[in-house]
């Protein structure tokens, strides 16, 4: 983005130059829209499956923010000259169903001719000025929830090469195509303090923009992250995406890890994630009465997994 011009419209809230999931703009005094935009290629095969997961990836920033989705436009890249129709329409199915479980609408769309197959979505939200939840405002002394298991990098790239287990993958499929809905809005009622949502950067990668964003230190717990059923399996198999060396650079200078990490679990903290959960730091007197909201709302993987504390050397701090 250097070089590009800066806007700097006071009704801008949250614009392209932080780390925030999406963009914020005020249309009233006390009301903002919240704005994300987000497509990628097939995870699965199977169709209506790759929609609801692109769906509830886009939705999710929406929800990261506390904002609640309200429409919701399709983007679409499509081999028509060698696909038929019908799986485009089983793609728009399955994203059609995470937008109706959402309580939003679609209201249009764009598709171009691809070589490749391309789906997500648009969001537009919409909350109150002083409900907005950001990942600025981490506190020290504030717990760290994490409300998806992690590992779905392992899992799609195995799938992809053939070697996943039918049930992993199935498992990792309905975890992704699960909204951040119920999360986000336990996090509201909670009076949460800041929140991201954990997708292509991994664990590291957006705890770390929380961290830069919010001048503190988190620190991850390694034994209390959720994990996928099979995903460990995986990993130790060596099914990384190409992100994950990415997201470890990208985190490295920022980062300090305790001796005798176990090297296998620590790369569960650099894998990307696809429609991951929220990462929600929020006062600890608090955190136990969310962590038990959001699993009663049937988000079974939501836990603590770290704390907040003052910078000192490095702002992410991994611990065994």
């Amino acid at each position: 983005m250097r070089g590009l011009p800066q806007f700097n419209d006071p009704k801008l809230i949250v614009g392209a130059q932080g780390f925030s999931d999406a963009g914020v703009y005020a249309i009233r005094d006390d009301l903002l829209i919240v704005q994300s935009l987000d497509f990628f290629p097939p995870l699965v095969d199977d169709p209506f499956r790759f929609g609801q997961i692109a769906a509830a990836n886009s939705i999710s920033d929406v929800y990261a923010m506390g904002a609640r989705p309200v429409t919701a436009l399709n983007i679409v890249g499509f081999p028509d000259d060698k696909l038929d129709l019908s799986t485009l329409t089983e793609i728009l199915r399955g994203g059609a169903e995470r937008v109706q479980a959402a309580d939003a609408v679609i209201a249009g769309g764009h598709s171009v001719r691809d070589h490749e197959i391309k789906y997500g979505m648009s969001v537009t939200g919409v909350v109150e000025r002083d409900k907005l939840i950001t990942n600025s405002a981490a506190r020290p002394g504030d717990l760290l929830v994490l409300t998806k298991a992690l590992g779905t990098g392992f899992v799609t790239t195995a799938a992809k090469a053939g070697r996943c287990p039918p049930n992993v993958l199935e498992a990792a499929s309905e975890s992704m195509a699960q909204l951040n809905r119920v999360a986000s809005e336990a996090a509201q009622q909670a009076g949460a303090r800041a929140a991201t949502d954990i997708t292509g950067f991994g664990l590291a990668g957006h705890a770390l923009e929380m961290a830069l964003a919010s001048a503190v230190a988190l620190h991850i717990d390694l034994a209390h992250l959720p994990l996928l059923p099979g995903a460990p399996m995986l990993a130790r198999q060596g099914n990384k995406t190409r992100a994950s060396a990415t997201n470890r650079g990208f985190a490295q200078p920022h980062l300090k890890c305790d001796d005798h990490l176990d090297a296998e679990l620590l790369e569960f903290a650099f894998d990307a994630q696809t429609s991951g959960g929220l990462l929600i730091s929020i006062a600890p007197e608090k955190a136990e009465r969310l962590v038990s909201q959001i699993r009663t709302g049937g988000v079974d993987a939501a836990c603590v997994v770290g704390r907040v504390e003052p910078r000192k050397d490095a702002a992410l701090v991994i611990h065994p």
